[in-house]
């Protein structure tokens, strides 16, 4: 598969907000992405993990060009975002599933309606061609026919959230960023889900940007796995150097918090103190120099680039140390 066409490449893509400014506030900038580089190649998995606050749905927000990077380049196909007009061609082919299915349908229209308003909205085809695409893509994603005219709040949550991914490939893209598309559901019922997407990924050579807090759900569908903290990857590779070597402390930490009913998947405890930093003061050097047990002063002052170790890049000072 790695002869497989890349479809989106992002280098240093940074992504800060101003805050602050009031009367009693003091002006800063919210640093929630701070330099992400990956390649995502058609028909392949990136799962992007990392506790609340890392920068995971702030980089969906970006790869879909929901949002602008701040800096960095981000290519589609190709293209980079050189002006409205190529901007609005791209998005064409990078579409969303949100986490929460019901939030992300509009509970007046019909599931027929639904899915056919982004045809609507990009002028493809006569009524009768859009209800006839809506129809199949209902068929691909395991929906009746008889449903077709029902409304949302008729639907189970899994039902729903198949109905959005149907919606999302409506206009045939080649990317789907699916942001925590599994977690509100219950377990038996994302298992469904997860299978119908890559059983989709299969048949449309699709590339997802999988973002996910759920490692148990990562080692399922991911190929590669970019291991966030406080905005920055710290490891990235695929994920069965990942797993089996996890070389950075974060990602040891994790993957030993993930609970497993097999023993020989289990990780030992690690015990790791503090809070995670502000992204609006990060701190100089490493930001989980503050909860590592392995930190010295070089960590303190000095912030790791990534750097290739067992099969994978990790950006740490100490990895030959750590064993």
């Amino acid at each position: 598969m790695t002869d497989a066409p890349v479809l989106m490449q992002a280098r240093d893509i940074r992504r800060h907000y101003p805050s602050g400014g009031g009367l009693f506030a003091r002006k800063g900038i919210v640093k929630a992405v701070d330099g992400v580089s990956f390649e995502l190649r058609a028909g392949e998995t990136l799962a992007v993990v990392g506790e609340s606050g890392c920068g995971k749905s702030t980089l969906a927000r970006v790869a879909t060009l929901i949002e602008p990077p701040t800096s960095g380049a981000l290519h589609i196909d190709g293209a980079a975002m050189a002006d409205e007009a190529t901007r609005d061609r791209l998005r064409l082919s990078v579409q969303m599933v949100f986490q929460n299915p019901f939030g992300s349908l509009n509970p007046r229209k019909t599931i027929g309606a639904i899915l056919q308003e982004p045809l609507e909205i990009n002028a493809r085809g006569s009524a009768r061609a859009r209800e006839a695409a809506a129809r199949s893509m209902m068929d691909k994603v395991g929906l009746r026919q008889d449903q077709f005219a029902r409304y949302p709040h008729m639907f189970s949550g899994g039902q729903r959230q198949r109905i959005a991914i149907a919606r999302a490939l409506m206009l045939n893209p080649r990317i789907v960023v699916a942001d925590e598309p599994v977690s509100a559901l219950d377990v038996s019922i994302q298992a469904q889900v997860l299978n119908l997407m890559m059983d989709l990924q299969d048949e449309l050579k699709l590339a997802y940007l999988f973002i996910s807090h759920d490692l148990s759900v990562v080692r399922h569908i991911a190929r590669d796995v970019m291991v966030m903290y406080c905005g920055r990857p710290v490891e990235h590779g695929p994920k069965t150097s990942v797993f089996a070597t996890p070389q950075h402390p974060y990602t040891r930490m994790l993957l030993a918090a993930t609970p497993s009913i097999d023993p020989a998947r289990r990780k030992p405890a690690v015990a790791i103190k503090g809070e995670l930093p502000s992204p609006l003061n990060p701190p100089p050097g490493c930001a989980f120099a503050s909860r590592c047990p392995h930190a010295t002063a070089r960590c303190v002052a000095e912030r790791p680039e990534p750097r290739l170790f067992a099969g994978h890049a990790v950006a740490c000072h100490h990895l030959e140390g750590m064993g």
